[in-house]
Order: C-alpha cells, then sequence, then structure tokens
C-alpha cells in the first residue's frame, strides 16, 4: 500500500467542485462553496450490510486546509489496513477531533476581519464562554447533537431569549463550519431543534430606551449649559444631534467640515453600516468649536489624553444630575417625538436625520439622495427650539421677563 496516488498539491488546492480520487479509496471532495475536504472509502473484510452486500463505508479524514495531501494518504492507508483485518474504522480508528471549544476558537479567529467593531467580535466569543463552553466546550465537535445543544439553550431560553437565540445561531455557525472541514456529518442539530419547535415560543417584548418629553428637553439643556464637564458639553452634542452616543463620543476632527458646516460619521461607526452625514447649526458648532484648542485627536476627549470620553460618561452624568429612568439614547426619541407632534416634516426626512433606514431595498436603490439640505432645515429648527427655549428657561430663573 503505497503513499502515492493521482492527486498532486496544486490539484488539491486549484480542483473545481466534485469528488476527485486520488487512489485507494482517498478522495478530495470540493463543495460548491469551495470548501474542500477528504474522505476515504473502504469494505471491511467479512463484515456486511444490511442488505447482506459488503460493508462499505465513507469516512471523512478532515479539511483539506488543515489535513494535507500526504497526511490523508497515512490516514487513508491505516483506514484500509484496518479494514483489510476486518475491524471497522468507525470504532477503531484514533481520530483526532478537535472540541467544540477549539473549533469555536479558530470561527472567532477566521471571521476579526468581519467584526463591525472589536466589541462585537468580543460580544460573538463570550456569549459561546459563558453558556456553551462550560457544557460542552470540551466535547469533541462530532458527539454534539440536540441533547448536548438543549443544555446550553434550554437553561436560558426564556428568562434571557435573545441571548439565548444568538447563543443558537453561533453554536449552529461552529458546528457548520466543522461540517464544512470533514469533522461531522449529517443535519445540523440546532437546525433539527428549530424545525421541531422543540423549544418553546417566546413572544419577545419590545425595549425602548426611557426617553425625555420632547417639551422638557429645553429645561434640561439649560442646565446642562451652566456645567462646564466635557460630559455635560457631549450631552449637548448629543441632543441637537440626534446622534448615538458611540459616535458622538468616538467623533475626530478629521470628520468635521467647517466650511461646509458637516459632520461626516464613517460608515464603520454606524450601527447601519453605511455614512451618515450631520448638518451642523450654528447651536452645535458653539458647542465643539471652542473644543478645537484642546488639540486632541477626538473632539470630546477623556481624562486621558488623546482618548475619548467613557461610554458610560454621558449617562453618569444624567444620574449625577438627578435625571432618573432616563437614558442618553432617550433623546433620539425626544428628538423624533418633536418633529412628529411640532415640526411634521416628511417621514423620511425625520428618519434620515436619525441615520434610520427608509423603504425596503428595492425603494433605497432609486432614492439614493440623503435629503441633506432639507434635513439641515429640520436640524436647525430641532436646534433652535432646544437652544431658544433654554435661553428662555434662563431668562425666567434669573427674574428676566421674556420678550
Amino acid at each position: 500500500m503505497a503513499l502515492t496516488g493521482k492527486l498532486t498539491k496544486k490539484l488539491v488546492e486549484s480542483l473545481g467542485a466534485g469528488r476527485h480520487g486520488d487512489g485507494g479509496g482517498l478522495y478530495l471532495v470540493v463543495d460548491p462553496s469551495g470548501a474542500r475536504r477528504w474522505i476515504v472509502r473502504v469494505v471491511v473484510k467479512g463484515q456486511r450490510n444490511l442488505k447482506g452486500a459488503p460493508l462499505r463505508t465513507d469516512f471523512g479524514l478532515g479539511g483539506a486546509d488543515v489535513i494535507t495531501l500526504n497526511t490523508a494518504r497515512e490516514r487513508a492507508l491505516e483506514y484500509r489496513r484496518m479494514a483489510k483485518a476486518g475491524l471497522n474504522p468507525r470504532f477503531n480508528a484514533r481520530r483526532e477531533i478537535p472540541s467544540f471549544e477549539e473549533i469555536a476558537g479558530q470561527v472567532h479567529i477566521d471571521r476579526m476581519p468581519t467584526w463591525k467593531n472589536a466589541k462585537h467580535g468580543a460580544q460573538w466569543i463570550n456569549t459561546l464562554r459563558d453558556y456553551a463552553f462550560p457544557k460542552i466546550g470540551r466535547m469533541p465537535i462530532d458527539s454534539i447533537g440536540q441533547p448536548e445543544v438543549m443544555m446550553c439553550l434550554a437553561p436560558i431560553w426564556t428568562d434571557k431569549h435573545e441571548t439565548a437565540r444568538r447563543l443558537a445561531q453561533r453554536i449552529k455557525i461552529v458546528l457548520d463550519v466543522a461540517k464544512s472541514k470533514g469533522f461531522r456529518s449529517g443535519e445540523n442539530p440546532v437546525t433539527a431543534i428549530h424545525d421541531g419547535q422543540v423549544l418553546p415560543k417566546v413572544k419577545a417584548k419590545p425595549k425602548h430606551h426611557n426617553a425625555m418629553a420632547w417639551q422638557a428637553v429645553p429645561a434640561f439643556y439649560a442646565d446642562l449649559q451652566t456645567r462646564d464637564a466635557m460630559a455635560a458639553k457631549a450631552l449637548m452634542f448629543t441632543c441637537l444631534t440626534g446622534s448615538r452616543t458611540s459616535e458622538v463620543l468616538n467623533a475626530q476632527w478629521g470628520e468635521f467640515d467647517f466650511v461646509a458646516r458637516l459632520w461626516t460619521c464613517p460608515a464603520e461607526r454606524m450601527k447601519g453600516g453605511i455614512l451618515h452625514r450631520v448638518p451642523l447649526t450654528d447651536e452645535m458648532l458653539a458647542i465643539i468649536e471652542p473644543l478645537r484648542a484642546l488639540q486632541s485627536d477626538y473632539v470630546f476627549e477623556g481624562q486621558k489624553r488623546h482618548r475619548p470620553l467613557s461610554n458610560m460618561a454621558m449617562l453618569m452624568l444624567l444620574r449625577r444630575m438627578q435625571v432618573e429612568g432616563i437614558t442618553v439614547h432617550g433623546f433620539r426619541s425626544a428628538f423624533r417625538d418633536w418633529a412628529s407632534e411640532a415640526a411634521n416634516p416628511p417621514r423620511e426626512v425625520a428618519e434620515m436625520s436619525l441615520a434610520h433606514k427608509v423603504g425596503n431595498d428595492v425603494e433605497r436603490a432609486y432614492a439614493r439622495s440623503d435629503l441633506l439640505e432639507k434635513r439641515r432645515v429640520l436640524m436647525a429648527r430641532w436646534s433652535g427650539y432646544v437652544a431658544g427655549a433654554a435661553a428662555q428657561v434662563v431668562k425666567v430663573a434669573f427674574g428676566a421677563v421674556p420678550s
């Protein structure tokens, strides 16, 4: 039984979809997706299948990106020797099957370039670390079936349904990748659990960020204007722009065009992954222009030089101001409520001001404008309302007669 055959290293890397024989029962299987894996077909001496024919069986040897041609030939030779001796390789071969945790770690590394940011990548693996690794992490990837998946999902399916749903998706991906590398076969148990409706249906309750009534924003803004903390300036800017916390805190000076009065937030920092332009009003510029003197990389610098404020800075400011039950994100809702109840712009103008997608994919393919100039008018009205009414609040507070 020689360790030679028809295939070469170059052919292994270049052959198209199909089953390509090397000889001696060894085959390279190339899926339409491009995934490549080894299988060996043997006939076990003296053993018969249910129909009475000689027992012919295929065994996966692993992915061609992991198992070299020479290694595949060595393992195929081992399987053929066992079969010739009347031993079924399924029960006698020493297979190096990776654990669930090993495959999951490799999937995480392979997908790092695709993560939106480091935080999302960490969340992906942390979900598995917290809920899957303690129960199935050390198990061989080919021994994980429905009972093992249920051990991970069932305890949190109702109490932490969104987490459990994401956990199921991530377990499925790991098992699918393992199958593509030749370490598993058959249906994915996560798919079987879903299709069989094994777990109870859970009606998800929408969670909304607690928002301040838009009528109360000017008085709150007036309070912010009396504070010198960087968090107060960031929160004022957040209120006026209707932007998300991360978009504001990670803003850098290179994103601002003071001549065109425009802030361009790059796609990689946007939740929707699409570049967003924010028209700058007089009130917004009054907040950020004095900060240029600090010569920091970030508009809203934190305690460390050339580093942004902490993600919790604005929320903690709200707590110090004893503004309970309100989130920073909720000021986006306040703006949207004001737009609906007071300004009454076209819906798409208000939605685009919040960087929301408008319409379906077909509609967006034809309506490519971001309605910048119309949004500039709307944001000017919002800024004027918040800051202008805030000024009136200050006058009244000091006993002046409103004009």
